[in-house]
């Protein structure tokens, strides 16, 4: 009885996290649909502790003329400095390019929910190799998003993954 009662309760903290982490990719989904109405790359992120938001962001590339704004980076600048990031959850609507995967890493944030990698693949086979725990959702909202965007503005799409798609 006590192992089909840890299972249960294994596989209730299992839905229950999942639904906190596509409630979570929400609000990373909204900061992308902020980036997007302002004309930049829709990628947006958010940081969460304890299941409380610590930060939120957006790319910026387009909006400040900053090649290295990101919507991950923009959401760590976000957060300011902090001691450890190793309690952090990182959620981020497209998967993480090299620069802000080493990011992840440098500062130590142990797990990353990526809304999808169909666009972008990114760097996940790294944050892995790094230690980070990654949660692909395979989000249909993330995805159709950055197809629209893609299709309207290729020269922008270009611009910022620099032909490392």
């Amino acid at each position: 009885m006590t192992d089909q009662s840890d299972r249960t309760d294994r596989s209730n903290q299992k839905k229950n996290t999942m639904n906190t982490d596509h409630e979570f990719m929400r609000l990373a989904y909204d900061e992308a649909r902020k980036s997007y109405e302002e004309g930049g790359v829709p990628v947006g992120a958010v940081m969460v502790e304890e299941g409380k938001v610590v930060a939120s962001g957006h790319n910026r590339r387009v909006q400040d003329g900053d090649p290295t704004s990101h919507g991950e980076m923009d959401c760590i600048r976000n957060a300011g400095r902090r001691a450890r990031y190793d309690s952090i959850t990182l959620y981020t609507t497209l998967s993480p390019c090299m620069m802000c995967s080493g990011t992840i890493v440098q500062f130590g944030i142990k797990r990353v929910v990526v809304g999808e990698d169909r666009s972008f693949t990114g760097n996940i086979r790294f944050l892995q190799d790094h230690g980070v725990e990654v949660l692909l959702l395979q989000d249909e909202q993330c995805e159709a998003l950055m197809r629209k965007f893609i299709r309207e503005r290729p020269d922008l799409w270009d611009e910022d993954i620099a032909g490392n798609d």
